[in-house]
């Protein structure tokens, strides 16, 4: 955690070497760590960023720009710095922020669903999953009975239609998303299965199933979580993507997605394979994908590659998420 900090810059409130959303994954990764080691070190730098990331040269007021899955990654980070500090002015900057991705669910296209851009027009997994997710999560913490029902009603809308699009395949697994050359009649675009679109569903269904507890829910849930761990892994059990693409900012950053959404899971229903997974992968980075500096990289199988924030938060979620589950596991 100390060689990500190195990449944190106070004047931006933001991550060098990576972009404006893996910046919300870091500052994720942060809190989840900070709660985990039971530390207030860190509790300065989500003040910093609450503020100097509206203000600064390369941010966005309000946490809000031309991206609904851009604005979901901070709204689920302010979630979490709020269940690690009690803070409302973090709560109020997920509740804001929640209200503009409002505005991108569109019912011609589809039926339903949120665009994932204000400019192009593409219905896609993320940010659908990240519109459900922010919207349980607020159902769960909201303080008035009309904004938890606001909330809910937002989430159970989103999730109907996110279960009938098409875009959970026949593995269990979620592709990217939705071919929409026949408006009326979108289909499953066939792309790519990401780790990260297996792991924000699990968080979501996580926290839609508190609100309204379903026990399709759970099911959905847990055939997805053991799709991804029959089917993205090597024999080793190691976490991969479902090709070999790794640069730029935003591939990096996906298998630490799916760990901490695992690990979400796991602590609501435990789970011998999640916990197996969990431990898998972190020892293989510890072993495999870090270097004399403590760096950790890509190739979570090894070797080590390169060294950045994105991949450096990505690889902390994995190393958090075992240590979370290990003390669970011996409580």
């Amino acid at each position: 955690m100390n060689v990500l900090q190195q990449w944190y810059t106070p004047q931006s409130g933001l991550y060098r070497t990576t972009g404006w959303w893996n910046s919300a994954n870091a500052i994720t990764a942060l809190a989840n760590y900070s709660r985990m080691s039971h530390t207030k070190k860190y509790l300065p730098i989500f003040a910093n960023t609450l503020h100097a990331a509206q203000t600064g040269h390369d941010g966005f007021p309000g946490f809000i720009n031309d991206y609904y899955d851009d604005e979901g990654w901070w709204a689920l980070a302010w979630i979490d710095v709020y269940d690690l500090t009690g803070k409302t002015e973090y709560l109020q900057a997920a509740g804001s922020i929640f209200d503009n991705m409002q505005k991108g669910w569109e019912t011609e296209t589809c039926g339903g669903g949120v665009w994932w851009s204000k400019k192009s027009k593409d219905k896609n997994a993320i940010e659908n999953e990240l519109f459900l997710a922010v919207a349980a999560s607020l159902a769960n913490r909201a303080k008035m009975p009309e904004d938890r029902q606001r909330y809910l009603s937002w989430a159970q809308k989103e999730w109907v239609w996110f279960r009938d699009s098409g875009m959970i395949n026949g593995e269990h697994l979620v592709n990217d998303g939705l071919n929409i050359s026949n408006p009326a009649h979108c289909t499953n675009n066939g792309k790519a299965t990401w780790s990260y679109n297996q792991g924000v569903i699990l968080g979501a269904l996580v926290e839609l199933n508190k609100a309204a507890p379903d026990p399709a829910l759970t099911e959905t849930a847990s055939a997805i979580a053991h799709a991804a761990i029959e089917h993205l892994v090597d024999g080793q059990g190691v976490l991969h993507e479902p090709n070999g693409a790794h640069t730029g900012g935003d591939v990096p950053q996906f298998k630490g997605i799916f760990s901490r959404n695992l690990m979400l899971l796991n602590n609501a229903f435990p789970d011998d394979r999640y916990q197996a997974f969990a431990r898998a992968n972190a020892e293989s980075i510890w072993a495999k994908d870090r270097d004399a500096a403590n760096h950790l990289g890509f190739w979570w199988a090894g070797p080590f590659d390169l060294a950045d924030a994105a991949r450096q938060s990505s690889a902390l979620d994995a190393l958090t998420a075992a240590a979370v589950v290990g003390r669970a596991k011996h409580r």
